[in-house]
């Protein structure tokens, strides 16, 4: 069978799995809805967690952005690593005992004012509207290449999937669909992965195979590291060596900061916590979360590795005519393109992007080679070649000549990472809309229909405007989840944990806190990245993606000043911080 044929059977099929599971375990109750009855044992949270958290940006660009920034995209692997430590031990437990359906809630509860709960409401619309624009980017990516339309067709498609089994399971539907999703893209991401290291390095283990001399096409051992081999390689075109950093060391720390504490502040993250019966099981689930993720982390830098070595053997110096049929179907669908700028008919790699931004073919037009013909003006001292970074993971099994199987569950894997992280981000935009603005504030004698009734319409209306943002997304997957990261750690980090640790932080602090940070983050990130692009302006050299540490820091100082320069909280919110950090009882969780 060909690839088109495999790719329509595998995921057709996984399709066919969900929408099957969400049919099955449609939430009947609000309680299903938001948090699953909160009956879900952990090791199926555990897998759930790891869907809904390794996302397209995990899944699809991670791996994309280790093969062409090398050791600067290290902070990509220590910082989404480090911060679920973080959550696991700092706040997953706490935040179960607490007994809340969503993060709004806590805050409105915890600081005892409907505006926190307001400003957290807004957080959390902005920090999981540009986490779900990457989702469903990848999306439309995955469908663009292997079901042969175009990217923004493909973004429909899948807010189509989405719209229904988000909508109508709610949360109970989308956690076993997330345990499927998530049994299909570690497979999707491992297998190729295992192929590849057995072919390049003789190792069945990629991440041994990272760490190990390169075999040839003709089988032999050259005794050469593949790390050295691609330094070498990348040398020769004028690039920066893979294994050497450029990014100053402020923003490395910077950016892995952001990403660890975002990771702690991410309310579709948070949410599955509240999934899981007792308190303890949060924690245990977590470690469960932690196993599931390392798989997909651990084999990541060998993809990167693999892919972008293979990318240099296969098209470099090579005549348009001979070039591979996988470099030719990426640029069918726009996300590759190469300019002959000195007319010799070969593919020239070199450092940098030969156009700005993004290449705009002429549609339908073929230049002499038979390539699509680009309008942009070309940069003189970059290479004659763009690739996507997006694609690199997608065309990995293309790229090292693997089984049309492989290359179909690949197809299969990028949609299930895509989809599992958007459903999560869709329910908890349509949790806060409808629980923590309608049912808490404008309309509190809703019935349980009617705030059913709410949420989906909620989650309905979410998705139509994730759909738009995936069509017009502001940057690379991995990028616009970086920024969603920031506003997270910004915003909803300091506010969470003096909530659990500090008795003395109360509703004044917290307000103010939450606004600078999220103000401070959000008008860099848009300046630095639409406004005036030139790094020179950044503060201390520090980038858009690391910047929410410093708005993180800033909602600390604000906050804890104003906390002690206000009136403390009342007598019974502090007993209750008390009894939410004390382990005793930490069987069942109690809901206040």
């Amino acid at each position: 069978m060909d690839v088109q044929l495999l790719t329509y059977i595998f995921v057709g099929a996984s399709f066919a799995l969900y929408i099957g599971i969400a049919i099955w375990s449609r939430a009947g109750s609000t309680k299903d809805f938001y948090v699953a009855g909160g009956g879900v044992h952990p090791a199926a949270n555990g897998m759930a967690t790891a869907a809904d958290w390794m996302s397209a940006a995990s899944f699809i660009s991670m791996a994309g952005l280790i093969a062409y920034l090398g050791y600067d995209a290290s902070v990509y692997l220590m910082g989404w690593t480090g911060g679920y430590v973080m959550l696991a031990m700092l706040l997953a437990p706490y935040l179960r005992k607490f007994g809340k359906f969503t993060v709004p809630d806590f805050i409105g509860d915890r600081y005892y004012s409907n505006v926190a709960r307001t400003v957290a409401v807004i957080c959390v619309i902005f920090v999981s509207f540009t986490y779900v624009a990457g989702q469903m980017r990848g999306t439309g990516i995955v469908f663009a290449r292997f079901l042969e339309v175009d990217v923004n067709v493909g973004v429909v498609i899948g807010m189509v999937i989405v719209f229904f089994y988000a909508v109508l399971g709610g949360m109970k539907g989308i956690t076993y669909t997330q345990v499927a999703q998530y049994c299909v893209l570690i497979t999707a991401f491992i297998v190729p992965a295992i192929f590849l290291s057995i072919m390049m390095t003789g190792h069945i283990l990629p991440q041994v195979g990272l760490g190990s001399t390169y075999i040839d096409a003709a089988g032999n051992d050259t005794g050469q590291y593949i790390l050295d081999r691609l330094d070498g390689l990348l040398d020769e075109m004028g690039i920066t060596p893979y294994t050497d950093g450029s990014q100053p060391m402020i923003n490395v720390f910077f950016i892995t900061a952001a990403l660890m504490c975002g990771t702690a502040g991410l309310p579709h993250v948070i949410v599955r916590f509240f999934t899981v019966p007792r308190v303890r099981d949060a924690r245990i689930s977590a470690g469960w979360a932690l196993i599931f993720i390392a798989l997909l982390y651990t084999t990541a830098p060998a993809v990167g590795v693999f892919a972008r070595t293979n990318i240099i053997d296969t098209v470099n110096e090579t005549s348009y005519e001979e070039i591979p049929n996988w470099f030719k179907s990426w640029e069918g669908v726009g996300l590759i393109g190469w300019l002959d700028k000195n007319g010799d008919g070969k593919v020239q790699m070199g450092a940098g992007d030969p156009f700005e931004g993004k290449p705009t073919f002429d549609d339908g037009a073929r230049g002499e080679h038979g390539e699509r013909v680009i309008t942009n003006t070309p940069t003189e001292s970059a290479g004659e070649v763009y690739i996507d970074r997006d694609i690199i993971v997608l065309a990995n099994p293309e790229i090292g000549g693997l089984p049309a199987w492989v290359v179909a569950l690949m197809a299969a894997g990028g949609i299930a990472a895509a989809l599992s992280t958007a459903a999560g981000l869709l329910l908890v935009i349509s949790a806060a809309v409808s629980h923590d603005l309608i049912k808490k504030q404008i309309n509190p004698g809703l019935s349980e229909k009617g705030e059913l009734i709410a949420a989906r319409s909620a989650a309905a209306v979410a998705v139509v405007i994730a759909g738009y943002f995936g069509i017009n997304p502001p940057g690379f997957v991995a990028q616009v989840v970086a920024f969603a990261f920031g506003l997270a750690a910004s915003s909803f980090f300091p506010a969470i944990l003096m909530g659990i640790f500090d008795k003395r932080m109360n509703r004044e602090g917290a307000i103010v806190g939450m606004i600078v940070g999220l103000t401070f983050t959000f008008s860099y990130i848009v300046y630095t990245k639409f406004i005036n692009t030139d790094p020179s302006i950044w503060w201390f050299g520090i980038s858009p993606e690391g910047i929410g540490t410093l708005g993180m820091i800033f909602h600390f100082i604000v906050a804890f000043v104003v906390s002690r320069a206000t009136k403390a909280p009342p007598e019974e919110i502090q007993d209750l911080v008390e009894h939410v950090r004390v382990p005793r009882g930490a069987g069942v969780a109690h809901a206040h």
